[in-house]
């Protein structure tokens, strides 16, 4: 009798542990402390229900901060702290962003729809990131887009990486097409995840990653160009000479 009640309660004991760490990862899966962890890649989810995200450009005097550095800098001196840094989609000769590009709410570049053209960003669906004032991230293919007011901030890059859960159809499993690249999807539960590949990787294998943690949406933001800034991580690439810059504040 005692040998069954020691097995009982031993089974007892095992489901209650098991219970325990399901509400474990339930929590970690829903709040703004996810985090993702492949030793591929250099990777940062932000909740903007708590965390701050902006898009910058150009400074007040019309100048663009071009690097995070730069950035950086302009930041401290209004009393601001840069937490995280990412470039934000693809850039002309000029540093304008190639694209539809929108900062608080004005549309300062138009969008692209031009579908028949050479390159990464017309390798059709491209796409949309944007945030919206009630504070949600949004991923969308440029030709379902719809501009509204209720829109803060949007950059236009491609390509799609993941489409309504599914692998942009043109890339190649196995390809020899190596580059540095970063990215953005959008998480279940929808946090923003940004990753950049720590070394070469292919379209197929990148777009992958993004689909393996649950985005049902990504977008390809740039390449060999790259850089990422997040201390936390011990990751600081302050170099660069970019268009638009990704970047989480705290104020």
């Amino acid at each position: 009798m005692k040998k069954k009640l020691d097995y009982c309660n031993r089974k007892l004991y095992h489901n209650f542990f098991l219970i325990l760490m399901v509400l474990a990862l339930c929590v970690s899966c829903t709040s703004g402390a996810q985090t993702i962890d492949d030793p591929r890649f250099i990777s940062h989810v932000v909740d903007l229900k708590t965390q701050t995200l902006k898009l910058y450009w150009k400074d007040s005097t019309n100048t663009n901060y071009g690097s995070i550095e730069k950035l950086k800098k302009h930041l401290k001196t209004n009393s601001k702290t840069l937490r995280f840094a990412m470039n934000g989609g693809m850039y002309l000769k000029d540093s304008s962003p190639q694209g539809l590009y929108i900062e608080k709410g004005i549309v300062k570049t138009a969008i692209d729809t031009t579908k028949e053209t050479y390159g990464n960003f017309y390798l059709q669906p491209n796409g949309i990131f944007c945030i919206t004032k009630d504070n949600k991230g949004v991923v969308v293919e440029t030709s379902a887009f719809k501009s509204t007011s209720n829109i803060r901030y949007a950059t236009q890059s491609g390509p799609m990486l993941v489409i309504n859960g599914a692998l942009h159809s043109k890339f190649v499993k196995g390809s020899n097409n190596l580059h540095i690249r970063n990215g953005v999807g959008i998480l279940p539960n929808g946090n923003l995840l940004f990753a950049m590949s720590k070394d070469l990787i292919n379209l197929y294998d990148f777009a992958d990653f993004f689909k393996s943690v649950g985005c049902k949406n990504a977008l390809y933001l740039d390449g060999f160009v790259s850089r990422t800034y997040l201390p936390e991580k011990n990751w600081e690439q302050l170099d660069g000479n970019f268009g638009v810059i990704i970047a989480e504040i705290k104020e």
